[in-house]
């Protein structure tokens, strides 16, 4: 996400006429069919940035230190390889569900001349900061303040009830990051909070009242942390002492409770993610989001969701790549049988940063892009069970009413 995005946007083109906000000439695609669509997104993942998989072994992940590495603040990550996904069109309608410092949404405009843009934030700061960019837009651009887990009714309230395209940002975002007074970087001195909305419990809230099991189970299963016993007796005997309102103060604790680290990945990496997942609902969120963008697109519509961590990407992939079940009804005297159809057309692994953008902008460096277009299948009845099946079980249990006695 980011203020100035010309350097990564894709080269002119001026037989195609397009312009950016600025007047430069623009690239200017047009969407095929489904089935034209899905066989050249393919393409694009075999010839754009790198593939990859979910195999650590191919490429260790860093979780969520894409964000926390130093590097340019506000870039966009894989921008290129989104407008290319999307393929953004003439008077095409667009969701951008996670604006932050507006680089995707000031990129879909300059890419489509006439595109109209429907962005949504729940950062009261991010709204604030973007009202420059949604009058230089001149109409072309509506930013409301919303978590993306309602990206359907904001969508319809605003007219943009069938984009031709939703793309989705997830994670936390370097500006975010950069600010240590929203206290969501070890790195950076400041207050234990990290609410994206700046409303409901913070982080110091959760480290202060959770208690030993509940602590180790939350950082177990959304930080995925192996030292998870050890990190939650040591924050709790810390704060027995004294309360811990601060990130500095959190991140001493944990490191001197854990082992020396063999990856060169901060010892507090997994605890702050679990927090931030925690307090901010996230993974209910990706889900809640995706199932709306889903809901909303119509045939030939393109998702795409550029991830930071296993968590995330694991919902996304599963759920792209996950079938429907619409019935076919053989004879009304006899029962109906289930026929298994995608809802979105297939286009294989994720797009990974080229090693160019990683050197220019290390945070990029745990990126995954992943893209469907949607196919003529119905949604099921049960399309929140279809999103929801990558939740780690007990994150599941929980949001389908399920939870443990």
């Amino acid at each position: 996400m980011l203020v100035e995005p010309s350097a990564f946007m894709p080269k002119a083109n001026k037989a195609n006429g397009a312009r950016d906000l600025n007047g430069a000439s623009m690239a200017r695609p047009r969407l095929s069919g489904v089935n034209v669509e899905a066989q050249r997104l393919g393409m694009m993942a075999k010839t754009h940035g790198r593939r990859g998989d979910m195999k650590a072994a191919a490429r260790p992940w860093d979780e969520e230190m894409g964000a926390e590495i130093e590097g340019p603040s506000h870039v966009p990550v894989l921008v290129e390889e989104v407008l290319e996904a999307l393929r953004v069109k003439d008077r095409g309608t667009y969701v951008d569900a996670t604006f932050g410092a507006g680089g995707y949404s000031r990129a879909l405009l300059a890419a489509g001349e006439n595109a109209r843009v429907l962005a949504l934030d729940r950062d009261p700061d991010a709204i604030r900061e973007g009202e420059a960019l949604v009058a230089r837009a001149a109409g072309r651009l509506t930013l409301v303040q919303a978590r993306f887990g309602e990206i359907e009714r904001v969508a319809r309230d605003h007219g943009f009830s069938n984009p031709d395209g939703v793309v989705f940002d997830l994670g936390v975002s370097s500006m975010q990051i950069d600010r240590p007074e929203r206290g969501f970087s070890f790195r950076h001195d400041g207050p234990l909070d990290m609410r994206m909305s700046r409303q409901g419990p913070s982080a110091a809230d959760i480290v202060a009242t959770a208690d030993l099991k509940s602590l180790a189970h939350m950082l177990r299963v959304l930080g995925e942390e192996r030292h998870a016993g050890r990190i939650a007796q040591a924050i709790v005997s810390a704060r027995e002492v004294a309360p811990i309102r601060t990130t500095r103060e959190l991140r001493r604790i944990i490191a001197a409770a854990m082992p020396p680290s063999r990856d060169g990945i901060d010892p507090a990496t997994r605890t702050f993610q679990a927090l931030r997942i925690a307090v901010n609902e996230e993974l209910d969120e990706v889900v809640s989001g995706i199932v709306g963008a889903a809901s909303m697109l119509p045939p030939g519509g393109l998702l795409v969701a550029v991830s930071f961590h296993s968590l995330e990407d694991r919902i996304v992939k599963h759920f792209l790549q996950g079938r429907t079940a619409a019935e076919i009804v053989l004879s009304r005297h006899l029962p109906t049988e289930p026929r298994s159809t995608q809802a979105f057309a297939p286009i294989g692994g994720p797009i990974l940063p080229s090693e160019k953008e990683t050197a220019n902008n290390p945070r990029s460096r745990s990126a995954k892009l992943r893209w469907g277009v949607r196919s003529t299948s119905p949604l099921p009845a049960d399309i929140l069970q279809l999103a929801a099946i990558a939740l780690p079980r007990e994150v599941r249990a929980k949001r389908m009413g399920r939870g443990r006695k």
